[in-house]
């Protein structure tokens, strides 16, 4: 499999992890094999965030995550679709909710990834499925239950 990462911080945004470190948080969250997966994920300000949350989920704030699934037929390669992450928020919850930050980054790429290939927590029932699919996912590489309240 070939995975090609296209991490954009145009703003050298601060505490972002490695490149390395988000291809194998993207790798470990994939649910099928593919030849060829090109994958995008920005890197944001509150700003952005807030201003791409308020146009296309019509919620006037910032969020650590926002995932936007690709429909794009006719392409030679595989793309599920783009991330967008917010640093600050991401620092800001890490540390309230006492997580080391590397934690936490891999738990919102992963949550994000997941929702690329379908998965979601509308309801009781999806959103179990999808926090045991994280667990399980975060703990092959060694991090803690993000849902636990230690």
């Amino acid at each position: 499999m070939s995975i090609q990462l296209d991490l954009q911080n145009d703003e050298a945004l601060a505490g972002v992890p490695e490149a390395e470190q988000f291809s194998l948080w993207v790798t470990a969250a994939l649910q099928q094999d593919y030849d060829s997966l090109e994958q995008t994920i920005r890197i944001v300000d509150e700003a952005e965030s807030q201003a791409l949350n308020a146009q296309y989920r019509g919620r006037d704030s910032s969020t650590n995550v926002l995932s936007f699934p690709a429909d794009i037929p006719h392409i030679d390669y595989q793309c599920l679709g783009d991330l967008v992450i917010c640093a600050p928020v991401v620092a800001r919850e890490a540390a309230e909710q006492n997580k080391a930050d590397v934690a936490h980054w891999a738990h919102l790429v992963i949550h994000g990834m997941l929702h690329l290939q379908g998965f979601d927590h509308e309801n009781h029932l999806d959103a179990d499925k999808m926090e045991a699919l994280e667990v399980k996912i975060l703990s092959t590489l060694g991090y803690r239950n993000p849902y636990n309240d230690e």
